[in-house]
């Protein structure tokens, strides 16, 4: 059974994975900028209030997030907090390490974007059920990643997946360039992605321009 932390958890954590507030991800869906608020998820005499399944349907179409992606967000906290594809690295599980300033240098990635070469150190991560091929982790170096991403902060990549729409997203230029962003639309030319950190322009780039690109599976909190 379902339990009203989980429900509001899950919203919260859908709304971290899009640089929203509560409130803004309401906004987002069509719906009075206080319905996710959390002086709304209890009465005044202290009775639980539920989101109804209309107001997480909207949720849901207004983000494209599915209700698998959804019932995801609803794992037990823990050290670190889930982007919904159910990827979590397995107990006791080793993962190459890099951090992001070394990225862009040659020699530590092959050409569909997987961890090659020397120089990786290696991180390792809490219990979890499945890990996906190939995937990495890059730690945050300096503050522009801010207030999403700090410094120290460790992300864990997944090469070669589906990107979509909204994803959050590590891109690679062929100039050598390393940046994570939100992937607001891709065309057959180009890809057009928002700073997570809003001191920073959003950025257009020639599809002839990207090395490649990795969807953000994970970050530690």
């Amino acid at each position: 059974m379902l339990s009203h932390e989980q429900i509001w958890g899950a919203l919260d954590r859908l709304a971290e994975r899009h640089a929203l507030s509560p409130s803004g991800l309401a906004r987002r869906a069509g719906l009075d900028p206080t319905s996710f608020n959390k002086s709304k998820r209890l009465s005044a005499d202290g009775r639980l209030r539920w989101p109804s399944t209309e107001s997480i349907a909207k949720v849901l179409d207004a983000t494209s997030s599915s209700m698998e992606e959804f019932m995801g967000f609803m794992r037990p906290a823990s050290s670190f907090s889930t982007l919904p594809d159910g990827a979590f690295p397995p107990q006791g599980s080793s993962i190459p390490l890099l951090g992001f300033a070394q990225a862009g240098a040659g020699g530590f990635f092959d050409d569909g974007g997987f961890p090659a070469g020397q120089g990786w150190d290696v991180v390792e991560f809490p219990t979890a059920p499945s890990q996906k091929a190939g995937v990495y982790a890059l730690e945050v170096q300096g503050e522009s990643m801010m207030p999403l991403y700090r410094d120290g902060d460790v992300l864990i990549v997944e090469p070669g997946a589906q990107v979509r729409r909204n994803d959050r997203v590590v891109v690679k230029t062929r100039e050598g360039e390393v940046m994570a962003k939100v992937l607001l639309r891709q065309s057959p030319r180009s890809i057009e992605l928002m700073s997570l950190n809003p001191e920073h322009p959003n950025r257009t780039i020639e599809l002839s321009d990207v090395d490649w690109i990795a969807r953000i599976i994970w970050a530690s909190q």
